[in-house]
């Protein structure tokens, strides 16, 4: 139980790479851009990839319609998840110390995992609805405006993950560093689990109670 307790400490603490390093990335080609466009996506905010690539994203933007891409104070996430992530890896220590002292099971482990995962869903589903409403909600004075064939205005969405062609820009959006580093603190968390389900040994109650030795007198 003490490797798995281990494992289970040890994984918590990869999830502060997002401190440090990007979750996300988008980047956006095109031919009269030489050096592709980027922005990284930090738990607490978005960075250019280069100096200047959110200055020239805003301005492209600004032709279609589309906002300016907010600012750490203009989003209540970027706020609130260094907070969440915070909390999830002082929770996984802690559950692993617990585990080292045999104070809680290896089944604390996988609800570590579950609960991180829900909240992970939950904040790749935040994050989707805001592309939606930043590539959909335009201004209608806006310099160009592209319609479908059907008439409804062009929506502009970055895809959550994978390469889409908008109008000549091809957009990538895919997982950084920050986000493979909570992968790998993940998966070691699940491998505690294993591990110890595997050195997992209950008291058993019979081993519990000790057998009353009688004495009685033999004549």
């Amino acid at each position: 139980m003490k490797k798995a307790s281990i494992l289970m400490i040890i994984g918590p603490l990869f999830l502060l790479g997002l401190y440090f390093f990007p979750l996300w990335n988008i980047m956006l080609g095109a031919p009269q851009y030489p050096e592709p466009l980027g922005m990284n996506i930090y738990i607490d905010g978005i960075k250019g990839v280069s100096e200047f690539d959110i200055q020239n994203i805003d301005g492209l933007n600004h032709y279609i319609g589309m906002r300016t891409l907010p600012k750490p104070e203009d989003m209540w996430e970027f706020s609130t998840f260094p907070w969440v992530i915070g909390g999830m890896v002082a929770l996984g220590v802690l559950i692993g110390l617990l585990g080292f002292f045999e104070k809680v099971s290896y089944k604390w482990f996988m609800g570590w995992f579950v609960l991180m995962s829900i909240l992970g869903l939950l904040g790749m589903y935040d994050f989707n609805e805001w592309m939606v409403d930043y590539g959909t909600n335009l201004d209608p004075n806006a310099i160009m405006k592209l319609t479908n064939a059907d008439g409804t205005p062009v929506s502009y969405k970055p895809p959550l993950f994978g390469h889409v062609k908008m109008l000549n820009f091809d957009v990538t959006s895919l997982p950084s560093t920050g986000a493979w580093f909570m992968f790998v603190g993940m998966i070691l968390t699940v491998m505690a689990f294993f591990v110890g389900k595997k050195a997992w040994k209950p008291k058993s109650k019979a081993s519990a109670v000790r057998p009353i030795k009688v004495k009685t007198n033999d004549k």
